[in-house]
């Protein structure tokens, strides 16, 4: 209790003297002056109406012939309609999704400048088209859109929690020798970054390379505004994602999600955990936290290193030369791994349709564990179809919520889903934040995008994709055993929902592209 209560206070006193409260206070500002100009304008409130009524006309016909998504183009024109005047203002502020120009063509060129030393005609492809033909166009998707090649010779090693992806990172941190690379969304400070920490003073001052990249906003509540200072004057080079700026626009929307560390170019972990205590089950927060991840050894790093690089160059534009970065051991593998990443930048959902795909080609089942199911129209069409055509289709999601209104989003989609024989199941111990795939006992997916709009549409996300490997086996024990943990939800969920949070539920599916 007295823990709880002390990182409660904590959490305040860093909101209230903290960057997102500075920040706020100037884009509250910026605010304030545009309402006060329209309004400054009340002598010629007629004109100034049919002007921007206009405009929210023009811009909702313009969303009509966009290349957008269905959900995300509909949500934005009930706004729009509803608040004529300021509906157009808001989208153009908030809405427009595309990234600008400036922004857009440095991270391009820091991942193409990255892309150009992967190999992507991997022979592993053949060898898999071998073994099974039916799983190459998976791999070679995954290929043409990420350039992340497929490869062979990579030790896997499953880790089921928090606290052994925390175990097992704290053991092979210690053992870097030449560099040390870490990209995370959340970082608080506490038991697992305390001892995280001390390594990577230790490295830096006995010359390892150490670089920590860390999402802006992802981290705004959770750290004190001098934290890079802190690293940097411990010898750890330190990189702020996309920093959090006072602008009235969408560009704070593009966040780093991805969860890596590499080690010496040949050990590297994925998973869905951040560096907090609550990923570790130090303390509870919303219950047990359940969470998963991979640690791979050999070649397959490589893809790994190459994410982190293309985005470190974007910040802090470094390096020149790739190949003292590369993997320099050959591990043994009973299968393929294929560690990948997806941009918001080339407009293609790569983890959405790599999801997708799997469901599509199931025979069997396809087993999903993911804290958020807020789905488009093309993902509810993948699992109602796969599931009415015999196809056992299983999700997990959360029984105890982080956010209650995203919960209650999750749980609006449960109906359509349960219609069409799809099962759900709620884990009752608490909250489950890993993201997986599993299929037919041949392909699995482990990585950090959740089944929502902003994994799919806005964040940069990372996973690894293993083919026959015994990976594969581990993945499905981990969520058979899980299950045992869950409670199933009733075909008739929805008679058993009070008619007022079933009104509720539909409003906030409306607004879900945009949670």
């Amino acid at each position: 209790m007295k823990r709880k209560k002390k990182l409660h206070i904590k959490s305040v006193l860093s909101l209230l003297f903290g960057k997102m409260v500075t920040v706020g206070l100037l884009i509250v500002i910026q605010a304030a002056f545009l309402v006060w100009a329209i309004i400054s304008l009340a002598d010629h409130f007629a004109a100034v109406y049919v002007g921007l009524t206009l405009l929210s006309i023009i811009i909702v016909i313009w969303l009509f012939g966009k290349d957008e998504n269905p959900s995300y183009k509909l949500a934005w024109v009930f706004i729009i309609m509803a608040l004529p005047i300021f509906g157009g203002l808001f989208y153009l502020l908030f809405g427009n999704k595309g990234m600008p120009k400036s922004l857009s063509e440095r991270i391009s060129s820091a991942e193409q400048s990255t892309r150009t030393n992967l190999i992507t005609d991997s022979p592993c492809l053949e060898e898999l088209d071998r073994q099974s033909p039916h799983l190459v166009p998976l791999a070679r998707y995954i290929t043409a859109t990420t350039y992340s090649p497929l490869w062979r010779r990579t030790e896997a090693e499953y880790l089921p929690i928090g606290e052994v992806i925390w175990k097992r990172m704290v053991e092979e941190l210690a053992k870097a020798e030449k560099f040390i690379f870490m990209e995370y969304f959340i970082i608080e400070e506490g038991i697992m970054w305390d001892s995280v920490f001390e390594i990577l003073k230790d490295k830096a001052a006995n010359g390892v390379d150490v670089r920590f990249m860390y999402d802006d906003i992802g981290s705004i509540k959770t750290l004190p505004h001098r934290f890079p200072d802190k690293l940097r004057a411990a010898g750890i080079k330190c990189v702020l994602f996309n920093p959090f700026q006072p602008h009235l626009n969408s560009t704070m929307n593009y966040r780093d999600h991805r969860k890596i560390t590499v080690i010496d170019g040949n050990v590297g972990f994925c998973s869905g955990i951040n560096i907090a205590d609550e990923y570790i089950n130090a303390y509870e927060k919303y219950g047990h936290w359940k969470d998963t991840g991979v640690l791979l050894r050999g070649e397959g790093v490589l893809n790994l290193t190459a994410m982190f690089l293309a985005l470190w160059n974007f910040s802090c534009p470094t390096d020149t030369e790739f190949d003292r970065f590369r993997p320099t051991i050959i591990c043994n593998s009973n299968g393929f791994v294929q560690p990948f990443g997806d941009s918001p930048l080339d407009r293609i959902n790569v983890e959405e349709d790599a999801y997708m795909q799997i469901i599509s080609r199931a025979t069997r089942y396809v087993y999903i564990t993911t804290p958020y199911l807020i789905i488009d129209h093309e993902m509810i069409t993948a699992l109602c179809g796969a599931a009415r055509s015999g196809i056992d289709i299983r999700i997990i999601t959360p029984h105890i919520p982080d956010k209650w209104f995203v919960h209650e989003t999750t749980q609006s989609f449960y109906q359509i889903l349960l219609d069409a024989g799809v099962r759900i199941f709620e884990y009752t111990p608490g909250f489950v934040h890993s993201k997986m795939y599993v299929s037919d006992d041949n392909v699995a997916i482990v990585g950090t995008a959740n089944m929502d709009y902003r994994s799919f549409y806005l964040h940069f996300e990372c996973g690894v994709c293993f083919y026959n490997s015994s990976i594969v086996g581990d993945v499905l024990e981990d969520i058979r055993q899980t299950l045992e943990k869950c409670q199933e939800i009733p075909k008739n969920y929805s008679s058993t929902v009070p008619i007022p949070r079933r009104i509720l539920r539909a409003f906030l599916r409306l607004f879900s592209p945009m949670m």
